[in-house]
């Protein structure tokens, strides 16, 4: 199992690609069990109200979450290129411009 993490705007986002002969998880949704490798990441979006608090750049804003989109990869390095737009899609969805994300993947074992 791989983490891969963004930060940009003084927050972070992190999801995780799941590695051949892992299990990934089993939902509505999830790519067919074939899939090699399997990346799985919250999706958000900025709100007026509700949603939950976060600081980007200093400033509180309210983000709404979406149901996690899992998507399947036949080779490591396309996982992890589609983990990195992901996460740059969603700092762009609240403001943060996505050259400025920097990113770390590290192995972490399954809990």
């Amino acid at each position: 199992m791989l983490l891969v993490s963004g930060e940009g705007g003084g927050t972070n986002l992190t999801g995780t690609v799941f590695e051949r002969g892992e299990e990934p998880p089993t939902y509505k949704g999830a790519p067919d069990d074939d899939a090699p490798y399997v990346w799985v990441c919250d999706s958000f979006y900025q709100v007026e109200s509700g949603g939950s608090p976060i600081i980007v750049d200093g400033e509180q804003i309210r983000v709404a979450f979406e149901s996690p989109m899992p998507r399947g990869f036949e080779t490591k390095a396309q996982a992890i290129d589609a983990a990195k737009d992901h996460i740059r899609t969603q700092f762009a969805r609240i403001g943060v411009d996505p050259a400025e994300v920097t990113f770390e993947v590290q192995s972490a074992s399954p809990a």
